[in-house]
């Protein structure tokens, strides 16, 4: 606002002053007729400046009424004053609407002698400082701008009379202005500094920042090169952007005309997308009922097959609530979309394809429920259709289905088939630059070291919204980086102007597009990789009112798949839904943190958490599937308490515990909040969805208005009571307050019940199938994750310390992937799939299988002369047997790399006589039946060493099957260093391993690459990949410390490893190694740190994890079980003759279960391993007895 003041001294002073009071509401036509208390009377030059922001408001507002959605009451302006200070003030702004800030503002006023032209020191005004002064939201620091290098001109100006006021120059807003007109569209905002007065008159030249410099730096990226490179791809030219009329008109001076005709075309040029309105696909319906018959009809029949004893009855709840969701549906429109779903989610079970139970808020409709789409009851769970499908909500049904992941496609092509190919697309995604990663792009481009874009990219603090705007204000270290240093000055103006831009197209992992008409006539199309999707992203394709369906691959369905199809040929017939859910033994499983390889339960955090928590139930998983993430975590300790002592559960009104008991007082779930402000308040659910949606974005005026009605309820104009609130139904005022002040911070990160309570009923049908069918569902696993070697050796290692035989690769007994199988005692194993060995592939194994049907191999020469061939050449045979596959048949590998060569020679060259039709004398004589085997003579040679044995499976699969290098250290390993899964685990989370990067670390296990590299300065460095038994990790080994130790780098050397983590985005964690010292007991009781684990759940939260360099975090990590063993008083050793026995002591140390740790020593294998904590055991007489019995007096022993 512009105003005129007088003092005591009679200066004619100015004051741009906006809205001293709080919240008054803008209107859109009136907004320059304002007029502002106090007796200061003007207009609002300065909200001009945001015209831009206010128009997209509107904008905004039109089309949520086209879509039938209430549109914004006021936009709103907050503003707040700042402390001032002599010689100037600041004064903050938040443009609302609906109560959601859509923009902020800040600006510095200062009062000016118009006469002297100076400033005048503000505490010659003594009313201004007494103005009310509010605690500032925002610190935003006013900063001198720096122009960049290169500017590109728009043009040049006179300042003319309307631009000039009361002081003789030209108005602030006027440069806005401007600047505005002069490069329309490119504001995403606004910083302005004025630097000095211009008059009636003056010439302006008007720069902008050249987006030739991004656009060059953009390509780089996408090509991989740097603004060094000379022969990187370049525009030629700085003119390829769209111009300003002014520019137009300057550049075409001879034929103006031209330009204003060219912008009359391009007004007339108008193409309007129609927002909010649905277009769905209609349902082909060949029996002659409507759409909403059949789907009435098929949601009836499986009312009756799920609730056969109520079905009948139309006053029972599944028959009501059944009837309100199908009127519903039919009144949203949204009848052919369900029967769409139902259709294929119906084929894909007609066919044999896995589908999830359901996820995300539709487990929720029994309408789903019944017609198969899901698979949880939602009435026994108390699951709210509301949440899912909601009349005071107008927004498409979203249910996204999963699909075992190696079938997905079919489902696709299936629905391509039945609407017409061209009515089906897939969807376009586009990755975009965040934060750190454009920080990183440009910086490479711009050809900066790694470390000193490394050292900005850290200080950007990690958050899902974060951007560079937010992290130069909340970064003290950013902002010190780029106040110090042009380079990263340079570095951050780049990132800036590129941060939100698309870096690249690709396809969708899971949406489908469905259309009424053919795609072609919503949206265009385009090729990425040979597949056909859309230009517009999901949430476009949403506003269009288009079908868009999520087609998941779940890789846990093709997991219990594989399973029961394992189970079935053993004779176990089983169906997903025939898995029980309340099983005890499983939950006790669960609860001794055992659940390697069960969906959601098995990171290391999880599994702590599972331990203190003690599940025991269905509803306890679906809680910890909610709680075990940040923000929820905060009430762990508390859900704990509550399961394990209920006395401890408090209620704030009695009208909680119908709502909250099943989560021991906890709010864990949205649909808690709903059920709360339902019961408590007398909303709708459907209002109540609204409202929780309000609470969960922070939108602060809607929030103090539904505030007010919670508490004291809501009449309409004739008084007529809307909402009853909660004081008018007997809770108490400070009561009411405080449920929705706890509402209010729970809300932004509760979790949805019914999308937690389908992946709960996955986790313990995994769960169920791992605990009473073990080596089918760890074998199921195994297959599932063929293609991740650390993945691979991490469940082997865990079926070998549970008993579960690892069977190597075998020519006569594998197939393609994993298998059950027995070893020579007859114990269940797992059979080493022929597809995971090096060089061997689909068609060498069918061409194994398809022969070994005829019988089995009786030798390699046998082999050679059935099945060599194009598809199984030497190299292949070579593999297969350093794999183990030949071992069975007589020859060792020694003998069996010795003769293969020349044995696939001959084999080569009999079958090209053969096909030629020639036959040698000697066949002759022998007839053409004589195996070529019996031409060779294969001395007696000496098996090669254990250890290289070993070497050579890893070699050819990428892990050790038949033992481990590290076996005889395996007491060593679990004396408490930190492992390769411990460092995976920190990498996974939320940070991605930002809080552990630097922290010291002691890592042992074997080398199995070493390598030497001469760094840029002609000294020598070492990498290193070292391998534990849980995975491995890569070591780098500076120069100096190379150095030292490089007598100690050897391949298969065991060794331990000190030094510091290394966390970088976009890169797998690294060891930065200090010391190497051999892997022995004097060494492994003298770790130079302690064990470092990922943050658990085991108590409250950590807050404060990040280690400095050369610490550990300051908590005390969780202990392992080897750490548990070595305190424990009692330990129980038990001597066994080979892993065999381990099943039965197993299961002997599980009927009396107890705090004893069980040691069983293997006399075959000279070993000895600790049993998981699941089966330690009692230590009573009663259990040594029964012990003694199997392995004698002298076999078992306890020791104190």
């Amino acid at each position: 606002m512009q105003a005129q003041l007088k003092d005591k001294n009679d200066i004619k002073i100015f004051i741009l002053y906006l809205m001293r009071h709080v919240g008054r509401p803008l209107d859109f036509v009136s907004i320059n007729d304002i007029v502002v208390q106090d007796g200061y009377v003007g207009y609002f030059d300065f909200v001009e400046c945001f015209a831009e922001l206010l128009e997209a408001v509107r904008k905004a507002a039109l089309r949520r009424l086209e879509a039938g959605e209430e549109a914004d009451k006021a936009l709103t302006v907050r503003t707040w004053l700042r402390s001032p200070t002599p010689v100037m003030s600041v004064r903050d702004y938040d443009f609302c609407a609906d109560g959601e800030v859509i923009g902020s503002a800040v600006h510095c006023w200062v009062l000016v002698n118009a006469e002297a032209r100076h400033m005048i020191d503000l505490r010659q005004i003594p009313a201004l400082w007494e103005l009310p002064v509010h605690a500032p939201e925002r610190k935003t620091r006013l900063r001198r701008l720096t122009l960049p290098e290169t500017m590109t001109a728009a043009g040049t100006v006179r300042v003319t009379d309307a631009e000039i006021d009361d002081n003789g120059h030209m108005n602030n807003v006027a440069y806005v202005r401007r600047a505005q007109e002069a490069a329309p569209g490119l504001f995403r905002g606004l910083e302005v500094v004025y630097d000095r007065e211009c008059f009636r008159g003056a010439l302006l030249t008007l720069e902008h920042a050249a987006d030739a410099d991004a656009q060059e730096v953009l390509m780089c990226i996408q090509t991989g090169k740097t603004l060094q490179d000379e022969t990187r791809m370049r525009m030629e030219t700085e003119e390829l952007y769209v111009k300003s009329e002014a520019e137009m008109l300057s550049l075409f001076a001879d034929c103006p005309q031209a330009v204003h005709q060219a912008g009359e075309i391009a007004a007339r040029c108008q193409v309007t997308f129609e927002f909010g309105k649905l277009h769905l696909p209609r349902f082909p319906i060949e029996t002659g009922e409507t759409a909403l018959e059949m789907l009435t009809r098929l949601c009836r029949e499986g009312l009756k097959a799920r609730y056969s004893d109520q079905a009948n009855d139309p006053r029972s709840e599944p028959s009501t609530r059944l009837a309100y969701e199908l009127d519903m549906i039919s009144r949203m429109g949204y009848v052919d979309y369900f029967l769409i779903v139902w259709d294929f989610i119906d084929y894909a079970k007609r066919n044999g394809i896995m589908v999830g139970p359901g996820r995300g808020s539709g487990a929720g409709s029994i309408v789903a429920y019944t017609l198969g789409i899901t698979m949880l009851d939602p009435l026994k769970y108390n699951l709210l259709f509301e949440r899912f499908l909601n009349p005071e909500r107008m927004s498409m049904p979203d249910l996204d289905i999963d699909f075992c992941y190696e079938r997905r496609q079919e489902v696709i092509d299936y629905v391509a088939r039945k609407y017409g190919a061209d009515h089906v697309s897939q969807i376009i995604t586009f990755g975009t630059m965040k934060a750190k990663a454009v920080v990183r792009d440009v910086g490479r481009v711009l050809g900066m070291s790694y470390a000193s874009v490394d050292q900005v990219a850290k200080a950007i603090p990690f958050a899902l919204d974060m951007t560079l705007t937010k992290a130069l204000e909340i970064s003290p270290q950013l902002k010190q980086l780029a106040e110090s240093d042009p380079q990263v000055r340079r570095l951050l103006d780049m990132s800036l102007t590129l941060e939100g831009m698309p870096r690249h197209a690709s396809t969708h992992a899971a949406g489908v597009l469905i259309t009424a008409k053919p795609v072609t006539e919503y949206v265009p199309l385009q090729l990425n990789d040979d597949v056909i999707t859309t230009q517009y992203p999901m949430g476009t394709l949403e506003r269009l009112g288009l079908l868009k369906m999520d087609f998941l691959g779940l890789r846990t369905l093709t997991v219990i798949r594989d399973t029961l199809n394992m189970m079935h040929a053993q004779g176990v017939d089983m169906k997903p839904e025939d898995i029980p859910l309340d099983d005890a033994e499983v939950y006790r499983m669960i609860s001794a943190g055992d659940t390697d390889g069960v969906f959601q339960l098995e990171s290391g955090g999880m599994r702590l958490f599972l331990q203190n928590m003690k599940p025991s139930c269905f509803e306890d998983i679906i809680a910890a599937i909610s709680l075990y993430r940040p923000g929820p975590m905060e009430s762990i300790p508390r859900y704990i308490a509550g399961k394990t002592d209920p006395s401890t559960v408090h209620y704030e009104t009695p009208l909680l515990r119908p709502i909250l008991e099943v989560t021991y007082g906890c709010m864990v779930y949205q649909e808690q909040v709903m059920q709360i402000v339902r019961d408590l308040a007398g909303y709708s659910l459907g209002r109540s969805d609204l409202m929780r949606r309000a609470m969960a974005k922070k939108k602060r005026d809607v929030m103090a208005k539904e505030r007010e009605y919670f508490i004291d309820g809501m009449t309409d104009e004739a008084g007529n009571v809307v909402i009853d609130g909660a004081v008018r139904r007997g809770v108490p005022r400070a009561v009411a307050e405080k449920i929705f002040d706890e509402m209010s911070a729970f809300a932004s990160y509760a979790f949805n019940k019914s999308h937690a309570a389908a992946y709960a009923m996955v986790a313990v049908q995994t769960a169920w199938l791992k605990r009473h069918y073990p080596v089918p569902f760890m074998a199921a696993t195994l297959n599932s994750m063929m293609d991740n070697a650390d993945k691979v050796a991490g469940y082997i290692q865990y079926c070998r310390q549970n008993g579960i035989p690892v069977l190597k690769p075998d020519v006569n007994k594998s197939v393609w992937r994993f298998s059950v199988d027995t070893d020579e005692n007859g114990t269940p194993g797992i059979r080493f799939g022929l597809g995971g060995v090096k060089n061997v592939g689909h068609g060498a194994v069918e061409l194994i299988e398809k022969e070994r049907a005829h019988g089995a191999f009786a030798s390699i020469f046998d082999f050679a002369e059935r099945v060599s061939g194009e598809m199984l050449n030497k190299r292949t045979v070579e593999s297969l047997i350093k794999a183990g596959a030949f071992d069975g048949l007589g020859l060792n590998r020694a003998q069996l790399l010795s003769v293969y060569e020349r044995l696939m020679d001959d084999a080569a060259q009999k079958r090209r006589q053969n096909v030629a039709g020639q036959m040698s004398l000697f066949d002759m004589g022998l007839g053409a039946g004589a195996p070529s085997g019996i031409m060779y003579d294969v001395p007696p040679m000496e098996e090669h060493p254990r250890k290289a044995l070993l070497s050579m499976e890893r070699e050819m699969t990428g892990v050790y099957i038949t033992g481990h290098p590290l076996d005889e250290a395996a007491d060593l390993l679990r004396s408490g260093f930190t492992t390769v899964a411990d460092v995976r685990e920190m990498a996974e989370g939320e940070e991605h391993g930002a809080d552990y990067d630097g922290a010291q670390v002691s890592m042992a296990g074997i080398l199995t690459l070493c390598k030497g590299k001469i760094t840029k300065k002609g000294a020598m460095m070492g990498i290193l990949s070292l391998e534990d038994l849980t995975g491995q990790i890569e070591g780098l080994v500076f120069p100096k410390v190379y150095e030292r130790y490089v007598p100690l780098l050897n391949v298969d050397s065991l060794v331990i490893l000190d030094g510091k983590l290394s966390f970088r985005e976009e890169e797998e964690p690294k060891l930065l190694v200090d010391a190497v010292r051999p892997l022995d007991g004097r060494n492994a009781a003298q770790r130079m740190a302690e064990p470092l684990k990922m943050a658990s759940a085991r108590t409250e939260p950590r807050r404060d994890v990040r280690p400095t360099r050369g610490h550990a975090p300051a908590e005390a990590p969780a202990l392992t079980d080897a750490q548990l063993a070595k305190r424990a008083g009692r330990k129980l050793y038990v001597l066994a003759p080979s892993r065999a026995e381990m099943e039965g002591i197993k299961a002997e140390c599980a009927a009396h279960p107890g705090d004893v740790p069980v040691y069983v020593k293997l006399k075959d294998e000279g070993i000895a391993l600790l049993l998981n904590r699941t089966f330690w055991c009692d230590g009573e007489a009663e259990t040594l007895s029964r012990l003694r019995g199997r392995y004698g007096e002298d076999g078992v022993v306890l020791r104190e």
